[in-house]
Formats: C-alpha cells, structure tokens, sequence
C-alpha cells in the first residue's frame, strides 16, 4: 500500500486516512482507510457504515432517521475532489454533537461516519460525477426497503 495522508482525527483518536487510488483517468481518485489507536490499517466499506446505523437503529429510530437524512444532505452537497489529497467540504464537529447519543450504539462514532461517508462521497463525485449508488443506499435505508435490498446495495450485488 502507498502513502497515507491523514484527513482527520476523531475525538477518540482515530485516523482518517486516504491513499493515493488506482483509477487512471481521475487524477484525484483516492481510497479511504482509517486505523484505530493501535491497530493496523483498514479500509471500510459501505456494508460496515450501514449495519452500524442498523445497530443504532435499534436502540434511537427517530434520531438515526435524522442522521441518515443528514448523510443524503451530504451526499447532494458535496462536489468531486480538485485536488490530491481532497479537504472535507461540509463536515463541522457541532454535526457529529448532535447526534452524539448515538455513540453508545454500534461499533462506529457518528463523528467517523459523517467524515468517512463525506470522503466516500466526495469519491464517488470525483470518479464518476453522475454516480447515485451511495444515495440510492442511503434512500433504500431511509425508506425502510428489506434488510436485504440494502445490504444487497451496500455490496454491490443488484444495483
């Protein structure tokens, strides 16, 4: 793996990392990873974003509602990456404080979902500007379709 370039540290001290991508017609492709205090390096996935918002859905349904509606909010917003490494566009601490009860839910803090699904949008803008996959994932949670037409979504398989 290359060079790693952090974009942004948690309050609980966790990297948020992007290398260089592999697409050679997009200039400022980049991957996302995060590591953990500790810990080795790692890449997320959409699939891990969304069973931990399954997770916090099952203990605060009206507050995750708000988050996901707050990620749609991003993914509308954001604009493809014009330089390598990219900034976060939209991301404010006080976002991530108002869900903060969340954070006794799941694996993940809302703090690294909103700035690592940020980074996965500014990534699908960057590459391909028409893409909507990650917004119609987000939609298919948010209008409550089956369990497994999101999961399906988040890993690819029938988009």
């Amino acid at each position: 793996m290359g060079q790693y370039y952090l974009i942004h540290k948690t309050k609980d001290n966790v990297e948020i990392l992007i290398s260089k991508g592999r697409k050679p017609q997009s200039p400022y492709d980049f991957r996302v990873h995060y590591r953990e205090p500790n810990q080795r390096v790692r890449t997320p996935k959409h699939i891990h974003l969304i069973i931990d918002l399954y997770m916090k859905l099952s203990k605060n349904e009206e507050l995750t509602m708000k988050l996901v509606d707050h990620i749609i909010n991003i993914i509308l917003k954001v604009k493809p990456a014009t330089a390598f490494p990219p900034n976060l566009q939209l991301f404010k601490q006080e976002q991530a404080e108002q869900f903060g009860e969340l954070d006794r839910y799941g694996e993940y803090s809302v703090e690294f979902i909103l700035v690592v699904a940020e980074l996965i949008m500014i990534q699908e803008k960057t590459n391909y500007p028409d893409g909507t996959l990650n917004l119609k994932l987000f939609q298919k949670f948010r209008n409550k379709e089956s369990i497994f037409s999101v999961v399906s979504s988040a890993t690819f398989a029938n988009r």
